[in-house]
């Protein structure tokens, strides 16, 4: 078979899925994406680069789709050169975000594509209004719903669709929610595990062990998105509640999502300068970006596991954490709540309760095994809903089986057994 992947971040969420399908006698797989210096065996790399940015003086509702239509156009071309060189995919698979799948049926209209489709945007009930910090503002609205068009002109070029939640299933309106499958990406189970032995020596000469006082919180930046304000504002109670606790905090200083801070600095140096007096530097580690086997020791060590997120894309890192075996501290927000049960298989906190943070942390480090029970069903959790060897690749397999046989897929398929019932407005 001949498959054909897009994502501008090779190899992005299709990681684990071409590492497998590569491996397979008979296939061949090639990845368009901006050029990066990741490889994986047995994958052929295609680049493009967008021809130019959108321009500031495009109106500010289309910004996106201008750039999404640039970056289309990139793809576009590269599928036509695969093509004159003789390409033929039995599949199309990519992500429909950023626009690179809208114009792939016009190279092969033929062959079946199934389209990424992560968020659909919402003035209510998502991330848009969620933080008072961060109020609505009078154009967000129209830029909301003109945002959109990607997903819907993604959408009329897809065959089908797939998403990693029933939560973010559920964002969609009823025609698009008809052609899209639940199936997430999956955790490796074998390597995201827990080590009781593990052990992390720090960059200050500092070794930490299951037997210390470890809490953890880990984003991809440090971002209120991800309730970083609320972890940082809580930290100095946190401290002082628990004197012999080191604080590990994983995470760069750009920004995932949302606005970028004022005046051209970090978050993380805004806080600090709000909260610092009421930090002790020697127990609180900003580690940066680590690399994966370093993320891992440091769930391993991890007492207490801080989640916090607006109603957003659930992180991968959430999942890892809970087949890790962390106990997990998460937000009583939409996407952690379709996974984590409070107090079966770890702990639930309003988002902008610093101080119900603080109080969930004490129980954790004051019950007898650090509620291990709660740890033991999150790894559960993990391994029968998201494992990737067992449940999400074998659904994702069979979902492009389907398509390349020309059947129709089952919509709405969860993981996690039954779908949000909520749909924002």
């Amino acid at each position: 078979m001949n498959y054909l992947f897009v994502h501008q971040n090779f190899p992005g969420q299709y990681q684990h899925v071409v590492q497998h399908l590569a491996a397979q006698p008979g296939n061949r797989v090639v990845f368009i994406s901006h050029d990066n210096p990741l490889q994986i065996p047995g994958v052929e790399r295609a680049t493009y680069q967008p021809f130019r940015a959108a321009r500031p003086s495009t109106h500010h509702y289309l910004q996106d789709l201008e750039q999404a239509v640039i970056y289309g156009q990139g793809v576009y071309e590269v599928c036509r050169r695969l093509k004159a060189e003789g390409f033929r995919p039995d599949i199309m698979i990519g992500h429909n975000g950023w626009g690179e799948t809208l114009y792939m049926k016009d190279v092969w209209p033929d062959v079946p594509l199934l389209a990424y489709f992560e968020f659909f945007y919402h003035l209510t009930g998502a991330d848009i209004g969620f933080d008072p910090s961060l109020p609505v503002n009078l154009n967000d609205g129209p830029r909301v719903r003109t945002k959109n068009a990607i997903n819907t002109l993604g959408f009329d070029a897809a065959d089908w669709g797939h998403t990693p939640t029933g939560w973010q299933w559920s964002l969609y309106p009823d025609y698009m929610r008809s052609r899209i499958s639940v199936v997430h990406e999956g955790v490796d189970t074998t390597i995201v595990r827990p080590e009781p032995d593990a052990w992390l020596r720090l960059p200050s000469g500092l070794t930490l062990t299951r037997k210390d006082e470890v809490i953890t919180y880990v984003a991809r930046n440090l971002e209120p998105y991800r309730g970083f304000h609320v972890f940082m504002r809580a930290l100095p109670g946190i401290l002082k509640r628990r004197p012999k606790a080191h604080v590990l905090v994983v995470g760069g200083d750009e920004v995932s999502y949302g606005q970028a801070a004022p005046d051209g600095r970090s978050f993380r140096d805004i806080l600090l300068d709000e909260v610092g007096a009421g930090i002790d530097r020697e127990r609180v580690h900003f580690l940066g970006k680590v690399p994966y086997p370093s993320f891992l020791t440091i769930l391993r060590v991890s007492s207490a596991h801080v989640y916090l997120t607006y109603p957003f894309v659930l992180s991968w890192s959430f999942l890892e954490a809970m087949a890790a075996g962390c106990l997990i501290i998460g937000s009583s927000t939409i996407p952690v709540e379709e996974v984590l049960r409070d107090r079966q298989n770890g702990l639930l906190v309003d988002f902008f309760d610093g101080a119900g943070l603080a109080d969930r942390i004490d129980e954790v480090f004051e019950h007898p095994d650090r509620m291990q029970a709660l740890r033991d069903r999150a790894r559960q959790t993990a391994v029968e809903n998201y494992d990737l060897r067992t449940v999400t690749l074998p659904r994702f397999l069979a979902l492009t089986d389907d398509l390349i046989a020309g059947r129709t897929p089952a919509q709405g398929t969860l993981a996690t057994g039954t779908l949000a019932e909520r749909t924002p407005a």
